[in-house]
């Protein structure tokens, strides 16, 4: 893309930007009608967008080591680039070595292997309690692996979803992932009410893309004791948005509801403190940020206060029992302590050796330069981004607030999101497209690099210069409204006859000293522009196509 700067001084300048600029004013003027564009200088726009400004971020990433510890997928022959770990997270190294020593022990012991493998399958759960508590921030005995997350949600609303006549709704998300929206209507009808009475949910407000925190905590307050039960995803699978988890538990359980929360998206992604925050339940799958494989065994959290309660309604399999007396075979079902209790069967062992060889990796790193990373690594991504791409081609609905976002950044393609998602395949580089038109990007901080997100800018701005999305047309009036918008209409001069060919229009506009010549090809009554920049003289500097800004009035 190539267009222009006019300083103070009229002095022109050629750059690769996303905006037209004018003048200080014009440029100022323009920044305040459209906050989600990025304006920057020319050094800046260079810097950022070198190899070797990425590589010397990636030379001073004290993670960098950890991406030898995973495969790396390839395309044609090369390594791709994976913003995909929000979806299914790359495969460590270690897995393979993990799933051998079982494979050998199951040959060697058979069903000794219970109590002779190297971690003996009897108990092989436990070794999960110390990692997992510093994961989401419990304690030991109030997490657990087993199951799978859908299961596990079901499991835990059967103790935490308790309606009765008068208290039976549900606040939840609207637009939470399907499974989710599935097992509440499910259980919802499963204790005989109508789930478009009993399921409430919050929305965004017309025209916004986010939730809104204070129509969640609204919401929770209006239906007040009729609330049953609060749940949301702790971050939002489609948008990225992080909710306020320690106000939606005050909240919900000012009113008297219990609070839980699907960490699909929100383990291994952000920090947690989940006993401290207070909620009452929550699950997580393993597959995403944890690297723990395809449909890999899910884990729960339950608080301490709940932990060890017989009373509390659950369903109960042999795996949940007390250890010491499991082996009597025994009627009377006796809960193991704490979260061990909502067990039900014999543990998944290959499938928790490599959530055992991908939760090291995780331990070892640990949770705060984790989060140190990821903020980085977004914040680079979101910075190219917008760069590279006007909000009204591709808009980024995750929040800009860094506090209220992980690592996926969710851009919002207006035109050819398909051929984009396409396109950025063929080139290498893996993320996930969700319907109707949303890309997610995740750049995931233990094997993604600052040169990751450099060349996926470098990809996305190269499409976006491609004659297919180029050679818009635009009605003329509104190139004319256009120019207006970016020269400001004080002292803006305006001669525009016809040429002697009645396709073409030669229009000039003049703001100050800077002169602005727009050759317009007009064709079934659109334009195609090209602008020549003069300087007070008259003396023709550059001529600049102007449909960068073609494209960015198209979503106006």
């Amino acid at each position: 893309m190539r267009c222009f700067l006019l300083n103070d001084n009229t002095e022109a300048r050629l750059f690769r930007s996303e905006v037209l600029f004018a003048s200080t004013k014009a440029r100022n003027d323009l920044h305040h009608r459209s906050t989600a564009r990025h304006f920057a200088t020319f050094a800046d726009m260079a810097d950022i967008f070198s190899k070797e400004h990425a590589q010397q971020l990636d030379a001073a990433d004290a993670l960098s080591s950890y991406r030898d510890l995973f495969h790396h997928p390839r395309i044609n022959g090369r390594e791709a680039v994976y913003f995909c770990g929000n979806s299914l997270g790359l495969q460590p190294k270690a897995v393979r070595e993990a799933l051998s020593q079982e494979l050998d022990d199951w040959a060697e012991h058979a069903v000794e292997g219970h109590f002779k493998a190297k971690s003996p399958w009897f108990s092989y759960q436990d070794i999960f309690a110390e990692p997992l508590s510093r994961l989401v921030g419990a304690k030991p005995e109030e997490v657990t692996a087993m199951n799978a997350l859908t299961v596990n949600l079901h499991l835990l609303m059967v103790s935490f979803y308790c309606p009765t006549s008068t208290r039976y709704r549900i606040i939840c998300e609207a637009k939470a992932f399907p499974s989710d929206q599935y097992a509440l209507e499910s259980q919802v009808r499963f204790h005989g009410h109508d789930p478009k009475d009993a399921i409430i949910e919050v929305a965004p407000r017309e025209g916004e893309h986010l939730i809104c925190h204070e129509d969640i905590l609204s919401a929770i307050a209006q239906h007040g004791e009729s609330v049953a039960m609060v749940m949301f995803g702790g971050v939002n699978y489609y948008t990225g948005q992080v909710f306020d988890m320690k106000a939606i538990t005050e909240a919900g359980h000012a009113v008297g509801a219990k609070v839980g929360f699907d960490l699909a998206h929100g383990v291994g992604n952000i920090p947690l403190q989940l006993h401290e925050w207070g909620c009452d339940f929550a699950s997580w799958c393993t597959y995403k940020y944890l690297n723990s494989g395809p449909g890999s065994v899910s884990g729960i959290f339950v608080h301490e206060r709940h932990c060890n309660n017989p009373e509390l309604t659950r369903f109960a399999g042999w795996w949940g029992n007390d250890p010491e007396t499991r082996f009597l075979m025994q009627p009377g079902f006796k809960p193991a302590e704490g979260a061990r209790g909502w067990q039900l069967s014999n543990v998944p062992v290959l499938t928790m050796a490599a959530h055992k060889a991908a939760l090291d990796i995780h331990d070892r790193v640990g949770m705060t330069a984790l989060r140190e990373k990821s903020l980085k690594l977004t914040g680079y991504l979101e910075q190219l981004v917008r760069a590279v791409a006007g909000e009204s081609l591709v808009e980024i609905i995750t929040p800009s607030d860094p506090a209220q976002r992980g690592c996926q950044l969710s851009l919002l393609v207006k035109r050819d999101s398909k051929q984009l998602h396409r396109v950025l395949l063929d080139a290498g580089v893996i993320t996930d497209y969700r319907e109707p038109n949303v890309i997610r990007l995740a750049p995931v901080p233990l094997y993604n690099t600052f040169e990751d997100v450099r060349k996926f800018a470098e990809i996305l701005r190269g499409h976006l210069n491609r004659a297919e999305l180029l050679g818009l047309l635009l009605p003329l009036p509104h190139l004319v409204h256009l120019l207006h918008d970016v020269l400001g209409n004080e002292n803006l001069a305006r001669d525009s006859r016809s040429s002697e060919q009645p396709t073409h229009e030669r229009t000039a506009y003049a703001a100050g000293h800077d002169v602005l010549t727009c050759e317009v090809e007009v064709l079934d009554g659109c334009a195609r522009p090209q602008v020549h920049v003069a300087e007070s003289g008259g003396a023709v500097v550059e001529a600049v196509d102007l449909t960068v800004l073609v494209i960015d009035e198209m979503g106006r």
